[in-house]
């Protein structure tokens, strides 16, 4: 078992130490052959002789060496490693590596995606893209540790569930035990989360995986995505916003990534479009991007409804929201539609959308007023919904939420200009997984046993 990574060999001048990894680079000088060794931690410099000239770049092996103080004048101070070097004293080959069919000692940027992609068990192993997934990790353990001081349960909700009107198209998933059904896969886990309310749980978070079959870009990734999913109860919008606020100071103080502005300042939509033109805005200057300086707003009072291409309405954001208690009366009236504020509140940073959320409708009758508005009959509202309204007949407490985008926040912070990078195995801008080849024919005999018959279009 390895023991030792490369960094901590800075601490073990004039001992015998065992490393594992791979061959960075090889430096042949005839009787004596350098190599640089590379684990996840960092490299350090390995002196060998006649036998290292049968190692290539990418080679996995194992050294046992003496570490030794480099004299200064040949230190490298750019590296935590560069005061030492290890004088090798046994070397295995424990796999040897075919030409790379890319190279992963550079940034990657100049290399096509889907290149890197398909390879992207080989991309992973270049230093920048083993920081940002480190710094996904680390980040989603502050969030957690966080909410779990606040007395929080983190709870796994279904991903095989049923299709929800939330802006996006779904992924569906046939039924072998109930032929000519289908799932869908969960754009968000907004009803469980609800039902969970109505289940006295009181705070519940999830690091939730959710789908959503619309188109990708730069921001947003296609098929699936992470976000925090946070919902309580007994709260008000100004109770989430600063929970979600101080959860976001305290995780990026401790990262060292500056924030702009705390408190987060606050816009309305009307302020946001007259200021900016826009409802997702950059408050950062020149300087602020040079120094990597995260700019949060919020903004609130977004227009509940909006009207749709055939004249009806639909909702702007969440259906499950509630309207700000002043509109509560002309929602149930069903009245001044056009007017009727919500009490959704969206997190924008750096000019990116980054979280959203809103106060649920916690009663029956205010939810089914939505879907009235919506144009949706009694049959249709009963056969969609019928099992949130009357979970909320029984005793739901007034409660709210909001889930923030772990990926597009991740990219912020680092400064990419794509999702996807900071991403372990993102789906492809067409639409196909990294490395399998996704989606994929299916046998006859699988749709068969699904009740399905392909049919393609020429």
């Amino acid at each position: 078992m390895k023991e030792l990574s490369i960094e901590q060999t800075v601490n073990k001048v004039g001992e015998i130490v065992e490393l594992y990894g791979w061959v960075d680079t090889k430096r042949d000088h005839k009787k004596i052959v350098f190599i640089d060794l590379r684990d996840r931690t960092g490299t350090v410099q390995v002196v060998g002789g006649e036998e290292f000239k049968a190692l290539s770049e990418e080679d996995v092996v194992y050294i046992k060496g003496l570490v030794k103080k480099r004299p200064d004048k040949m230190a490298n101070p750019k590296i935590k490693t560069g005061s030492i070097e290890v004088e090798a004293k046994e070397l295995k080959i424990l796999n040897k590596t075919k030409t790379l069919p890319l190279p992963v000692n550079g940034d990657g940027h100049d290399i096509d995606e889907e290149v890197r992609l398909k390879y992207r068990y080989l991309d992973i192993r270049r230093s920048r893209m083993y920081k940002n997934l480190a710094l996904r990790s680390k980040f989603i353990n502050l969030i957690r540790q966080y909410l779990f001081g606040k007395d929080f349960l983190e709870i796994e909700t279904p991903i095989l569930s049923e299709t929800t009107p939330e802006g996006a198209r779904d992924f569906i998933v046939p039924s072998r035990l109930q032929l000519g059904k289908f799932y869908a896969l969960p754009q968000s886990p907004q009803q469980y989360k609800q039902l969970l309310m109505i289940g006295g749980v009181e705070k519940y978070f999830q690091i939730a995986r959710c789908f959503r079959d619309e188109d990708p870009r730069a921001d947003r990734a296609y098929g699936e995505f992470t976000q925090l999913d946070l919902e309580m109860s007994f709260v008000e919008r100004e109770d989430v916003m600063k929970l979600a606020e101080n959860l976001f100071i305290e995780v990026y103080e401790k990262l060292k990534v500056p924030i702009k502005q705390k408190s987060f300042p606050v816009f309305t939509y009307a302020e946001a479009i007259k200021r900016f033109g826009v409802d997702k805005f950059d408050l950062r200057t020149e300087e602020d991007k040079k120094n990597n300086v995260q700019a949060f707003a919020w903004v609130v009072d977004f227009p509940f409804f909006e009207k749709t291409t055939e004249g009806g309405w639909t909702f702007t954001h969440n259906p499950f929201s509630a309207p700000k208690p002043e509109f509560m009366k002309d929602l149930l009236e069903k009245k001044n539609i056009g007017n009727i504020l919500t009490t959704q509140y969206d997190l924008v940073c750096n000019g990116y959308e980054v979280g959203g959320g809103s106060i649920r409708n916690h009663t029956p009758e205010g939810l089914k007023a939505v879907f009235e508005i919506m144009g949706l009959d009694e049959a249709e509202i009963n056969l969609k919904f019928g099992h949130m309204i009357e979970a909320l007949g029984y005793g739901a407490p007034p409660h709210g939420g909001i889930a923030p985008g772990i990926d597009r926040l991740l990219t912020c912070i680092t400064g990419e200009t794509s999702i996807r990078e900071v991403i372990a195995m993102p789906m492809t801008s067409g639409g196909r997984t990294a490395i399998m080849k996704a989606p994929s024919v299916v046998k006859e005999e699988k749709l068969k046993e699904l009740g399905i018959k392909a049919i393609l279009k020429s």
